[in-house]
């Protein structure tokens, strides 16, 4: 054990002034270091343990500055230093470790902010239409952010997820849904990156449908408007009178059925005249899965009426290149003064497939590219009923020419 110096006062530790190591008494090894530079530091000189050799090994333990840490606080701190070594405990390696854990929870800090943009870049290349990854950015900005955007996301509770839901959950049911699921993927992707450990407060399954109604039971289901189908045949005719781009992409969607995406990334590539047959990849599907769509006679009568350039992509380009707007089509209806959606006629297809034809409901559906809800049923259904999806199309077309 170092001898145990004379004690100085505070005011004789203050002249203490010249560079070098001065031993302040009080506490066995506690020295005042003086720098070059003037300023002070607290020193104490200990043994801890042995090392590998069976040596003594020898410790300088900082305490801290001067006049920052006072002598009798540096003293104090310096017996707790002393208690901990004669417990076998190694201040300094103690402290690195402390040091480590502090830089290692630093690293898995991380906002909900910066969580949901991270989020958004990794995922938004997989997804079908860039317009989603600019409605995540702008539901969680609009409605998360403003209250748990700033918080690290290990410390979102339950509490901040209704805020942020309960003033929407009835009046925008449909809104607040897809914030709900928004903010429920982003807290699952923080745990799995180990920003955050415990139960999801945003998760909807055993969790927030107990505490809020369910979607169902408040949200004042809307209808695509429809065009009853005894209209259809005065309308098409109406239709092939209208000119531009516009007005064929919209007559060829109500004759295959499909949705106003589909028809406006259609390429020639994509249909097959001598098969009479267009092929829509997964990439371009809701669903995720290929679909071929029987062509009609009127259809293909369509496509061919079309002007085509040598080197052409696009079915149904728009005037200055590219795809249409997906309000091109809308944009005829209302020059027309119908009171429908493009969306519609999908809706007006079905009701005549069912109050006017004789054709199974599974026909139907898979010529709506609708995804199978019965899990027992999709796998055994395998075919696509192409046959009666062509004879299917053919009557439609042939409906749609009645005026």
């Amino acid at each position: 054990m170092p001898r145990l110096a004379k004690e100085l006062s505070a005011l004789a530790v203050k002249n203490l002034k010249k560079p070098g190591t001065y031993p302040v008494g009080g506490v066995p090894g506690l020295h005042l270091q003086v720098l070059p530079s003037g300023k002070q530091t607290w020193l104490l000189r200990a043994t801890v343990g042995t090392n590998a050799q069976g040596k003594q090994r020898r410790r300088e333990i900082g305490l801290g500055g001067h006049p920052e840490i006072s002598l009798a606080d540096a003293r104090e701190k310096a017996r707790e230093a002393r208690r901990k070594i004669v417990e076998g405990i190694d201040p300094v390696a103690e402290r690195r470790a402390s040091r480590a854990a502090l830089l290692a929870g630093r690293g898995a800090e991380i906002t909900f902010a910066v969580a949901a943009k991270q989020y958004i870049n990794d995922h938004s290349p997989s997804w079908r239409n860039d317009k989603h990854a600019q409605q995540w950015t702008n539901t969680l900005t609009k409605y998360a952010e403003p209250i748990i955007g700033k918080l690290q996301v290990r410390d979102i509770e339950v509490g901040h997820v209704l805020t942020i839901l309960k003033p929407i959950w009835t009046n925008k049911t449909e809104t607040a849904k897809r914030v709900q699921g928004r903010i429920e993927t982003i807290l699952d992707w923080a745990k799995a990156h180990g920003y955050r450990d415990g139960e999801n407060p945003a998760a909807w399954k055993g969790h927030l449908n107990k505490l809020l109604a369910a979607p169902a039971k408040v949200k004042k289901k809307k209808h695509f408007a429809a065009l009853p189908a005894i209209k259809v045949g005065a309308f098409m005719k109406q239709l092939r009178q209208q000119e531009g781009m516009g007005a064929r992409a919209l007559e060829f969607a109500i004759l295959t059925a499909v949705r106003s995406g589909e028809i406006r990334g259609v390429t020639w590539q994509e249909i097959d005249f001598k098969t009479k047959v267009w092929t829509i990849p997964e990439e371009r599907m809701k669903a995720g899965k290929e679909h071929r769509v029987p062509l009609s006679a009127r259809a293909l009568a369509v496509l061919k009426a079309l002007p085509r350039e040598e080197d052409a992509t696009l079915v149904f380009p728009a005037p200055r290149g590219g795809q249409l707007s997906d309000m091109t089509l809308t944009a005829v209806l209302r020059r027309m003064k119908i009171d429908a959606t493009v969306h519609g006629f999908r809706s007006t297809f079905r009701d005549w497939t069912a109050e006017e034809t004789n054709y199974p409901r599974d026909v139907a559906e898979m010529a709506l590219a609708h995804t199978i809800g019965d899990r027992v049923e999709a796998a055994y259904r395998r075919g696509d009923l192409m046959e009666k999806r062509t004879a299917l199309m053919a009557d439609w077309a042939h409906f749609c020419a009645r005026p």
